[in-house]
């Protein structure tokens, strides 16, 4: 018979495990929705600065280029048709990141990646055979629509899937496949805008095809996660045989009961998006929209999708500007695995500081020597453009550290499961729309701000620095379905969602 007794989290008990090859390879695939739209921020900046493509697609880009030698060094490249067709993609992912919310509510992580997968594909067949700007657009909001959806629950699938202990490692893989994805378009565009006949940007605009495909084949093979098998199904049985095998372990009650009882309090919710708002979840929704936003105005963007731009701005040629893209790209990887190997160690508040520090420091060096150096009109000298170069790497190092890879999985790990899905949908939605809009203002904002353009990320990266340090608390080794304790116990959350522990009754079966 049908009991009723009151089921409390199991404070300050470490769930059993251990790191199996089962968790390892199902994370892996699903962070391949990070390589796929690492290779989209990196393939646009590369494809705007090649000259064919723009004599096809953005004439008049072409033609003050080449031909029109009184125009500014930081104006050359700006044009909103060329800015649309980056930020066309930041538009499609911020609207289906809502309606990706729904699809992983009611049919899993999976259902979300596979999806997404298939836009990818779709819109890299688009991008790569287009003959018009309608088509070459048309391709970029299919990938963005990919974006939306795979972005939104590839970093849920890696929280819930990993240990509580390697969570922070196995959620950062998400971002290490990010700058792999970019470093690969780099390498890809280096390639081919040698390529005679001035074809070359189609290759690669149609290689978003290979990771699609193989994230699109992957999610079939894909598990679900525990957390959603007992969301969507309230099969106890099935989401234990489930977690035993991630968990590598029989041992699994305790983390189980935590997943029946946050699965019971989200079955109260009917609308996420209602109760997100209340008291209760403020800190989870300022948190949802603050740190989307700041990782955007770091200024990481700009150098991702313009690298190329930027760097022949400073006087740098084609070739040469593709080539520095190409080493950037490779100190973010690097960054980013270091990253991965001492997050759940060092903790997230002391990586968001000391990268925040480098990242402020390296952008007023770079906008002091370009305001001093990069006038209107001609280049800098190879030495001042080295240096220049080698400050935008330490630069990249500090975000690949702290912001590039937490960004994504402090979100990922903050939100109860009950307005989990729009929690991280939120935080999708802010993360792109203020991509879209710095990537569709930033060439205006470089023609007009000119090198100040860095001492204006820089003044954020200060803003966003200090708002960690007396906001953000630490989340590092606490299992992701007990992270309310964190907003209890800061001397500043807990004036808002009080500082007692909920308990819930839910329906037991007894013997």
């Amino acid at each position: 018979m049908a009991g009723r007794l009151p089921v409390v989290a199991n404070d300050g008990e470490q769930y059993h495990g251990k790191l199996t090859c089962f968790v390892i390879l199902a994370c892996m695939m699903a962070a391949m929705g990070g390589l796929i739209f690492g290779y989209d921020i990196g393939i646009s900046g590369g494809v705007t600065s090649m000259e064919p493509f723009l004599k096809k697609f953005f004439h008049d880009v072409y033609v003050k280029m080449k031909e029109d030698k009184e125009i500014s060094n930081y104006c050359k490249f700006d044009s909103h048709l060329l800015t649309s067709f980056t930020s066309s993609l930041y538009v499609a992912g911020l609207f289906s990141s809502f309606f990706a919310s729904s699809v992983t509510r009611a049919f899993g992580r999976k259902a979300s990646i596979l999806l997404g997968g298939a836009n990818f594909l779709a819109g890299a067949a688009l991008g790569g055979a287009a003959s018009n700007i309608y088509m070459l657009i048309l391709g970029r909001v299919l990938l963005g629509v990919g974006v939306g959806l795979a972005n939104q629950a590839a970093p849920l699938y890696l929280s819930e899937m990993a240990p509580t202990k390697y969570r922070g490692g196995f959620n950062n893989s998400f971002q290490l496949s990010v700058n792999i994805g970019v470093l690969i378009a780099n390498l890809v565009n280096y390639g081919t805008q040698k390529v005679k006949g001035g074809w070359g940007w189609r290759v690669s605009l149609a290689m978003a095809a290979v990771p699609a495909s193989m994230l699109t084949l992957g999610a079939l093979f894909l598990p679900d996660t525990p957390n959603s098998l007992i969301q969507r199904t309230n099969d106890h049985e099935k989401a234990k045989r489930m977690l035993q095998r991630v968990r590598g372990t029989d041992d699994v009650q305790a983390e189980l009961d935590d997943l029946i009882l946050a699965s019971e309090i989200a079955k109260t919710i009917t609308h996420p998006f209602k109760n997100i708002i209340k008291r209760k979840y403020r800190p989870q929704l300022v948190m949802s929209i603050a740190i989307p936003f700041f990782q955007q105005v770091t200024g990481i963007n700009v150098i991702a999708f313009y690298a190329p731009v930027l760097f022949r701005t400073i006087g740098l040629g084609e070739s040469a500007a593709l080539l520095s893209a190409v080493v950037t790209g490779s100190v973010a990887i690097a960054t980013t695995t270091l990253s991965m190997l001492i997050v759940d160690k060092v903790g997230r508040r002391g990586l968001l500081i000391f990268g925040g520090i480098q990242m402020f420091v390296t952008q007023m060096i770079v906008g002091g020597l370009i305001g001093a150096n990069l006038g209107d009109h001609g280049g800098v000298s190879k030495a001042i453009a080295f240096v220049i170069l080698v400050m935008i790497g330490i630069y990249i190092a500090g975000f690949g550290l702290s912001w590039g890879p937490l960004g994504w999985l402090i979100p990922s790990e903050i939100f109860p499961m009950e307005i989990r899905s729009a929690g991280q949908s939120i935080t999708v939605a802010v993360g792109l729309f203020f991509t879209f809009l710095i990537g569709q203002t930033f060439l205006s904002m470089l023609c007009h701000f000119k090198y100040g353009i860095f001492f204006f990320f820089g003044v954020w990266v200060a803003i966003m620095t200090t708002f960690v340090y007396f906001l953000l608390p630490e989340t590092k080794n606490l299992p992701i379905e007990k992270m309310d304790r964190v907003w209890r116990e800061h001397w500043f959350w807990k004036r808002i969602v009080g500082t007692e522990n909920n308990e819930v009754t839910i329906k037991v079966e007894e013997a």
